[in-house]
């Protein structure tokens, strides 16, 4: 199996005002961006194609919000490394520019 464009571990996903998890997963492998809780269980997932995400105002540079199958997630990135809200936006932003050459 390849390894995933973009991986991030430790993630709070939350929909409106509840938290789905404080230590989730983002990943965008294939194609798809996959949210999981951190039992690896899959919140929602789509493809690339579909997902529209934009860092939130105001966030330091740690959170955006991501509509999935339309439902809204606020995902809280650590700062763990590279992994920032940036480098997310701008895998998805490359995956989808993949598909589309594909």
């Amino acid at each position: 199996m390849a390894e995933p464009e973009f991986s991030a571990t430790g993630v709070r996903i939350g929909r409106r005002l509840s938290s789905l998890t404080r230590a989730g997963q983002v990943l965008i492998h294939d194609g798809r961006l996959v949210l999981l809780t951190s039992r690896g269980r899959e919140i929602d997932s789509a493809p690339v194609e579909d997902v529209h995400a934009i860092r939130t105002p105001f966030s330091l540079r740690r959170r955006a919000l991501a509509t999935v199958n339309g439902t809204g997630y606020l995902l809280t990135l650590r700062r763990q490394g590279a992994v920032s809200v940036s480098r997310f936006l701008e895998a998805l932003d490359r995956a989808r520019q993949q598909v589309v050459q594909h």
